[in-house]
This record gives structure tokens, C-alpha cells and sequence, in this order.
């Protein structure tokens, strides 16, 4: 078939969560079909990275982004003016239309491929193809719990409760307006479907590749807790900060030794002063081989208290290994079992608790290890989880 595949952000390197769930989709479909990317791209992107993408599409095109607080007040206003999510009026660009429009006179593909909301709206004026909207997650599902649990000004805080709801609407409606439409999990399909979507949502969870997420041989130097996330992301910022006020004050005091490093782009003067003032703590910014770290590791936390979809870093890392302490929210949409191949907790003290175990008990840590990576290889290597693909695609 003649796939055209249009994505929010360049699908590789796969180095964060929505590239993975969007590259190993790409890489599915470039094995059986053949695929045309249209991505954003932004300044950070790499000539090498578009040219690994070519070795794979028959075409890739490319339109650039730009984003800048200016720009982002003067779609707020456009936003309030038309009613419309400000999440999404800020990705309406005149120069990815063109290249659509273009394309749409152009070329007849048998399955336009929109992955992310932002880009379901360019999928519409190819008429004559079956369309595919691929959510990440229920989006307003995220932005209502963002509003509910960040710490805000009044004016943002004001802003993320208008555009959740507004974003409820234009989800459900966009949802409505295609052939098929996917979910990560099954909690995100019963948001859609709240929000008015189609009851026939077809679940397919953010796979990965086993095989390049091998288990890591990990041989620690002493106690040590590594958390991977982006750090400019404010559910990061905000999961990160509970732990280190509530929850790493406890564990030090059960385990005088711990280290304890942060690995993810841009972290906020916040997280980095803390380092300066604690040296068991490691905050590291951006980097590219996290392996040598996760050699190092004993585990990794997930404290998130807000987000949605699933999270990519639970799979790579039990892929690799990893065992780990995780929210409720944090493993949300993943086929875990607290105390089987995850520990789950919430409160500072039950997190501390499950944390010093996975630091202390060699043999938990091994079981939990082993289960995690099992049950990562049985169902959410992409070769096994993108099969029902096949089927929406026939239609």
C-alpha cells in the first residue's frame, strides 16, 4: 500500500517517548508498506537524522517549526477568539498545509497516517484515503490532571482548565472524522469514548524493539537510584521534586550509602541546585548513551503524579533490565503487576519503603528484573504489538 505518514515531531532518534511510540510504528510499516514521512522538523534536528529516515520511507519531507513565547501569546489569542485549543491552533502552519495540499493533488494514497492529535487536522483534505488518527493519549486527560496537580499561576492554571475541556470536544469530534482511530491503552480508550468517540477504537500499545533494548549486565558500585525524563517536561519537574523532598530524605536514612542520579535534558535551576548542595545526587542534563549509567544502576523511580498514555522509559528500561519503583500514574496503561515485575506505591513513605527494598534485597531485585523483562519481550516488542495494524490498514 502507499502510506503517507504525518508526524508531529522527526521520529528519530528514538531518544524520548513520543519518537519511540512514532519510529517503531514507522518501522512497521515501512517493512510492509510503502511509506511517505511529512514531519516538523525543529533547529535540533539532523541532517544524518532525516537521511536514516530516507533509508527506510520511499520519501520524506520535511517543513520546519518554530515555537517562541511570542508566537505562543499570539495563538492564546487566536485560541480565544475561535474557540478552538490553543494546543492545537499553535501547530496550524501555512507551510505544512501547502506541502498537503500539494500532496493531495498529487499523489492517491491508499492510508493517510495522522500520529498525534496536532496532526490529525492535516489528514482531511485527502478524501479518497482511508484515515488513520493515532493518539499517544487521551490529550485532555493530561492537560485536566496538569491543571489539577501543578503548582501554577492563576493565568496558566486558567488556561490549562479551559483547554482541557475544550480539547475533550475537539478530541471526540476529531475522532468522529476518521476511518480508524488507536489508543495506547485501554484507559485512554474510554477518555475517547468519553469524550464522544467512536465506541470501535482499536487499542495497540507504544512497542519497542527488544532486541536493540537488550538486557544491560548491571553491576553497581554501591546503591544507586538513576531516573531517566525529560526535565523540562512539567510533570517530570513536579515528580522529581516530590521525590527528592518526601521520599529520598527517607531512603538516605535507610540507606546511608544511596546515590542517586537524573538523567534528562534541560533540568530547571530547581533540580540542579539541589545537586550542588547534596553529593549523592547527580544531575546530569542531556545524554546520548544513558547505558553506562544504567550499568551502574541498582533501579530507576518513576514518581510521576500526573500524565498520560504510557510511559516509554517503564518498557526500554525493563527491556534492558531495570527494575523499578513506579506510581500508579507513572505505570498507568503498562501490563505490569505491582510486586511481580514492578513495585507501585504512592505515598512518600510506602514509595521510600518499596525503593529500599529494591536497593537491599538481591534476590527482589533479581525476581523483579527477570519478570520485567520477560513480560516486555511477550508483549510490547513492536513485531508482536503492531500486528492489528494489518487489519486497519485493509480495513
Amino acid at each position: 500500500m502507499r502510506v503517507l505518514l504525518l508526524t508531529q515531531v522527526l521520529p528519530y532518534p528514538p531518544d524520548s517517548g513520543p519518537k519511540v511510540k512514532t519510529y517503531y510504528v514507522l518501522k512497521y510499516l515501512a517493512e510492509r508498506h510503502d511509506v511517505t514521512l511529512v514531519s516538523f522538523v525543529r533547529d535540533t534536528d539532523k541532517i544524518e537524522h532525516v537521511q536514516h529516515l530516507e533509508s527506510l520511507c520511499k520519501k520524506v519531507i520535511t517543513v520546519p517549526i518554530t515555537r517562541s513565547p511570542v508566537m505562543d501569546l499570539q495563538f492564546l489569542g487566536k485560541s480565544l477568539l475561535s474557540n478552538q485549543p490553543w494546543m492545537m491552533v499553535r501547530d496550524e502552519r501555512e507551510d505544512m498545509q501547502a506541502v498537503l495540499a500539494d500532496l493531495a493533488r498529487t499523489t492517491d494514497f491508499d492510508v493517510v497516517h495522522a500520529d498525534q492529535l496536532n496532526m490529525g487536522q492535516y489528514a482531511l483534505p485527502f478524501t479518497k484515503s482511508r484515515k488513520v488518527l493515532d493518539l499517544h493519549n487521551a490529550l485532555w486527560v493530561l492537560y485536566k490532571r496538569l491543571s489539577e496537580t501543578l503548582s501554577i499561576t492563576k493565568p496558566m492554571k486558567y488556561i490549562l482548565m479551559r483547554d482541557w475541556r475544550l480539547l475533550k470536544q475537539y478530541e471526540g469530534q476529531m475522532c468522529r472524522t476518521f476511518d480508524a482511530v488507536l489508543a495506547v491503552s485501554q484507559e485512554d480508550k474510554l477518555a475517547l469514548i468519553e469524550a464522544g468517540a467512536p465506541l470501535d477504537i482499536t487499542v495497540i500499545p507504544i512497542a519497542i524493539d527488544t532486541d536493540e533494548q537488550a538486557q544491560i549486565p548491571r553491576e553497581p558500585r554501591s546503591p544507586h537510584i538513576v531516573h531517566i525524563g525529560t526535565m523540562y517536561w512539567p510533570p517530570n519537574i513536579a515528580g522529581i521534586t516530590w521525590f527528592l523532598d518526601e521520599i529520598y530524605p527517607l531512603v538516605k536514612q535507610r540507606v546511608p550509602d544511596v546515590r542517586c542520579t537524573l538523567i534528562g535534558a534541560r533540568p530547571p535551576a530547581s533540580i540542579t541546585d539541589r545537586a550542588k548542595a547534596d553529593p549523592s545526587l547527580t544531575v546530569t542534563g542531556y545524554v546520548e548513551d544513558p547505558i553506562p549509567y544504567l550499568a551502574d544502576a541498582s533501579m530507576m523511580v518513576v514518581p510521576l503524579k500526573a500524565g498520560g498514555g504510557m510511559r516509554v522509559k517503564i518498557l526500554n528500561a525493563l527491556s534492558q533490565g531495570i527494575p523499578m519503583v513506579s506510581t500508579t500514574v507513572g505505570c498507568e496503561g503498562i501490563n505490569v503487576t505491582n510486586g511481580e515485575d514492578i513495585l507501585v506505591a504512592d505515598s512518600p513513605e510506602d514509595f521510600a519503603e518499596a525503593t529500599t527494598r529494591l536497593l537491599t534485597n538481591s534476590t527482589l531485585n533479581r525476581q523483579i528484573t527477570e519478570n520485567g523483562r520477560t513480560m516486555v519481550v511477550n508483549t510490547y516488542d513492536y513485531r508482536q504489538a503492531c500486528k492489528p495494524l494489518d487489519a486497519i490498514y485493509q480495513g
